[in-house]
């Protein structure tokens, strides 16, 4: 799969659930990031959280909170952010 060039305003979507989070067996992270490849989304990427704490205002370590039906409890987030640069690394 290959996505173009692009540059200027664009939409960020951001997901935190819980590193234990699991849809149907797998990882929700791993699960989540599959569906949005699946789906022609431009890139995702999964990163730890090392602590923060949520709606819930209790303080979490080494996970971070809990899309739809996949996501039991958590945070996702749609921002307007202006890419300066996207394309695959030349090979």
């Amino acid at each position: 799969m290959t996505h173009q060039k692009f540059e200027g305003e664009r939409t960020l979507m951001r997901i935190h659930i819980g590193e234990s989070d699991k849809w149907h067996g797998k990882p929700l992270h791993e699960a989540i990031v599959e569906m949005l490849r699946k789906d022609g989304f431009s890139g995702a990427t999964v990163l730890r959280g090392v602590g923060g704490y949520g709606g819930s205002s209790v303080y979490h370590t080494d996970k971070l909170l809990r899309l739809d039906e996949m996501v039991d409890g958590g945070l996702i987030t749609l921002e307007k952010v202006r890419v300066i640069l996207y394309r695959a690394a030349k090979k």
